[in-house]
């Protein structure tokens, strides 16, 4: 997640450069920029992400006066494509998938953090693996240039391994689970619902998680730039909509979690098993994390040591100051209006 570890990352990055240049060039959009008008929100199956169906399930974004179609997409990576695209409008991702899209000059804009990985994402392992380092020589699956794989890439180092050192097999989340469950790989880089389901089906045991890397894995709504210069009070709704879904949530968790647990198509008990490995982030963590810092509860720490991880590793050409694509001026602006 061979020739070079960063070689489908430099296809991707070209693809970005082709894309912003036909979009700089008048290249239909997914909106015009028009109040009113849906803005297309893209979302992958990931515990944090499902709160967004409760939002819509609610009504939360009518009540806020903003119109959202929700476009679910199955293969995560298939929605970082979107977005670059201009399919869609904002997508639901990590920290470390901006980053690349970012390092080319590609206007996006990170505007809240929707969770934390807390063991949501982790090393799953077949029961004769007991350590990090038995996994040298051994399969381990996951997707090439995606957070499990940055994941991936920092449990082997602790080890002393480099990916060199293990039969890399680059699967999509979707695929990994499977194989693995079925005994075709000795380790795969997953994230929940895979997670528990080739723990429990694939009589698997957890290695190595999100757990042992705190802040390493922040997920969060990234705009095209074009809409928060565009429609900023729109950003502003579709933000607090997302919170008064927080609010609901605390206030009825049975109920919530049944909605969530349906969209994910998963049984309430697994959802809720899968939802508790994030941390979600309520509005004043938001603040905080948008803030500069020097450790991980910060975005823009985060970001500069990851991009320098991801730039080691070829699979970054540059790294991309923070503040070009980090804009928190948006849950700051609603923390204030929902203190009056």
């Amino acid at each position: 997640m061979r020739q070079r570890v960063g070689f489908l990352m430099m296809v991707l990055l070209l693809i970005f450069t082709v894309v912003s240049g036909c979009a700089s060039k008048g290249a239909t959009s997914t909106t015009t920029g028009k109040s009113g008008e849906p803005i297309k929100l893209a979302l992958s199956p990931w515990p944090g992400w499902f709160v967004w169906y409760l939002v819509k399930e609610k009504g939360f974004f009518e009540k806020n006066g903003v119109n959202v179609d929700l476009v679910w997409f199955p293969v995560y990576s298939d929605s970082l494509s979107a977005l670059a695209s201009g399919k869609v409008d904002a997508n639901s991702q990590t920290l470390s998938d901006t980053l690349a899209p970012a390092s080319k000059g590609i206007k996006l804009k990170a505007v809240l953090v929707n969770d934390n990985s807390n063991g949501g994402d982790g090393v799953v392992v077949k029961p004769s693996i007991n350590s990090l380092k038995d996994l040298k020589g051994k399969k381990v699956a996951t997707e090439l240039g995606t957070v499990d794989h940055l994941l991936m890439l920092t449990a082997l180092e602790k080890a002393g391994l480099a990916e060199k050192d293990v039969a890399y097999t680059n699967m999509t989340v979707n695929d990994a689970g499977p194989a693995f469950i079925s005994g075709n790989l000795d380790a795969a880089v997953l994230w929940e619902p895979f997670l528990s389901k080739a723990i429990q089906e694939g009589k698997g045991k957890l290695l190595f998680s999100s757990k042992d890397t705190p802040g390493l894995i922040p997920d969060l709504l990234v705009f095209k730039e074009e809409i928060t210069k565009n429609r900023p009070e729109d950003v502003k709704k579709i933000i607090n909509a997302w919170f008064d879904a927080l609010d609901y949530w605390k206030a009825n968790p049975e109920e919530s979690l049944k909605i969530m647990a349906k969209a994910a198509e998963t049984p309430v008990d697994e959802y809720k098993a899968g939802v508790d490995s994030v941390k979600i982030f309520q509005l004043e963590d938001n603040v905080k994390a948008f803030k500069k810092g020097d450790n991980l509860e910060s975005l823009n720490f985060t970001s500069q040591k990851t991009a320098e991880f991801l730039k080691g590793l070829d699979m970054l050409t540059s790294i991309p100051k923070a503040e070009s694509f980090l804009d928190g001026h948006f849950v700051e602006e609603v923390l204030k209006e929902r203190k009056k």
